[in-house]
């Protein structure tokens, strides 16, 4: 009795070469080092450019045209309208004492819905009244007490931690008013 082998295997015959497996094997080890590697150097540059952007706003002097951060208007209770144009804000802090000045224009019948907003309404804007003080005015480069200009104020203020906000309103565009805000947060 002789035994035969298979037809189909030659005892020393290699298995077939199987290029797919290592064509899929290269791509996946490429896409655990490459996507991670890539993401972190998207993370490290972003992270690079927001704090290249935040001490460009620290270091401000004067207004910073843009809208201030969701954070700042919800910390000084300043509810920015979509609608508004023209905005720009300021940070100052101290010790004792935080104040976020913002300006924008804004459709005079928006100006309801805003005031409404931070808490007051547009029956307690007293006309003629410009309520930021020159101190806080000229700290920034706004000129209140121009000729020819139809100011309207009111201040609103809040118990507590909350902030006190002063809104002057020179309403001389009557289609497009500008708003003057200063927010100030006591510690």
């Amino acid at each position: 009795m002789t035994t035969t082998a298979p037809q189909n295997v030659r005892p020393s015959q290699r298995p077939p070469h199987r290029p797919r497996h290592r064509l899929l094997t290269l791509l996946i080890v490429v896409l655990l080092i490459a996507v991670p590697a890539g993401y972190l150097v998207k993370s490290a540059f972003t992270s690079r450019d927001s704090g290249e952007q935040k001490e460009r706003i620290a270091a401000a002097t004067n207004l910073t045209y843009g809208w201030p951060s969701k954070v700042q208007r919800n910390v000084y209770d300043v509810p920015l309208p979509s609608s508004s144009s023209h905005y720009a804000f300021y940070e100052a802090n101290s010790w004792q004492t935080s104040t976020l000045y913002v300006q924008f224009r804004l459709p005079e019948k928006k100006l309801d819905d805003f005031l409404e907003d931070v808490g007051t309404s547009s029956s307690a804007l007293r006309s003629g009244h410009v309520t930021i003080g020159d101190r806080y005015a000229e700290r920034i480069g706004w000129d209140l007490k121009k000729q020819g200009h139809d100011y309207a104020g009111t201040t609103f203020r809040q118990d507590g931690s909350r902030p006190d906000v002063a809104i002057t309103v020179d309403r001389t565009y009557e289609s497009m008013p500008r708003v003057y805000v200063v927010s100030t947060v006591k510690f």
